[in-house]
């Protein structure tokens, strides 16, 4: 049986900015300390909600060398790689990997748009070069591409996959995802909406969006999960789906750095072309967050 690299919930953190644009690391440290210190149980760094699509090369690794130092083993850290050409999506594993990290998190090749075989081909090359844990990563809603539970079993049998973060809002294809792959393959919710569903079917837990607002309700929904009781995972979840529900309003990373700046945490704009929202949603957010005492 493969290592489970983290149960609970890890927050998708956000790369926060300076005025200027560039990476604001006195903040990010901070920003990690936060979730480690409000029971976080890894961090995912460079991901979609860390704007890893507008990062250049150093940037990135910047950000994971930054952030695997910073965090100092108190919990895993899993660092986005993934890319639509699969030899630099491998030159960023094996940076991720020097780097001293855990696990690296691969989207699916997107824009070109890969078929299941070449899927199949694609991480079986990358986990053939490095060896760290790789997660895979499946939002078809981004990149058009969606990975069937045929194709997790194919990839499963590599002892370096060892996840997947399954954002594809299909609970009938994550149930056949797990039938197949059983302990080959551990399941974490990509979408902070089926925390407890995923988990109640055998997921591990969450890479969440809202824990950079909400770290210690965010890990109380997949502990009590983790602990059996799904109902009560459940039941926190719907007390929280307002606010689950204003941070995917616009497009992600939008809302919840918005939320993040409101809250007085200083994180600084969305890289173009992420632009800010419209005053009538960004006022249904602020509703939002002062319901949940926020601000």
């Amino acid at each position: 049986m493969k290592k489970t690299i983290f149960t609970g919930s890890a927050v998708a953190i956000v790369t926060p900015m300076n005025a200027d644009g560039s990476v604001n690391f006195e903040k990010f440290g901070q920003l990690i300390d936060f979730q480690i210190e409000n029971d976080t149980d890894a961090i995912v760094v460079c991901g979609t909600t860390g704007e890893s699509a507008t990062l250049t090369h150093e940037e990135h690794c910047q950000c994971l060398q930054f952030a695997t130092k910073h965090v100092a083993g108190r919990v895993p850290v899993i660092v986005g790689t993934g890319s639509n050409h699969t030899d630099y999506a491998l030159a960023l594993t094996k940076e991720a990997k020097e780097a001293g990290a855990d696990a690296a998190l691969m989207v699916t090749p997107y824009y070109n748009k890969a078929s299941q075989s070449g899927l199949i081909t694609h991480y079986s090359y990358i986990a053939d070069r490095v060896d760290i844990p790789i997660i895979l990563y499946n939002v078809p809603s981004r990149t058009g591409v969606n990975i069937k539970p045929e194709t997790y079993f194919e990839l499963s049998k590599h002892p370096n996959v060892v996840a997947t973060k399954e954002a594809n809002g299909n609970l009938v294809s994550v149930m056949e995802t797990i039938n197949l792959c059983g302990d080959n393959l551990d399941i974490y919710s990509g979408s902070d909406e089926f925390i407890a569903p995923i988990m109640m079917l055998g997921g591990k837990g969450i890479i969440s969006v809202m824990s950079n607002v909400m770290p210690k309700e965010t890990h109380a929904i997949a502990a009590a999960c983790l602990e059996g009781d799904c109902k009560k995972g459940g039941q926190l979840q719907m007390k929280y789906l307002d606010m689950i529900n204003a941070l995917f309003s616009d497009v992600n990373p939008i809302p919840v750095k918005e939320a993040m700046n409101l809250m007085g945490m200083e994180v600084g704009n969305c890289r173009l072309p992420l632009s800010p929202m419209e005053k009538g949603a960004l006022q249904k957010l602020k509703d939002v967050l002062k319901k949940y005492g926020l601000i």
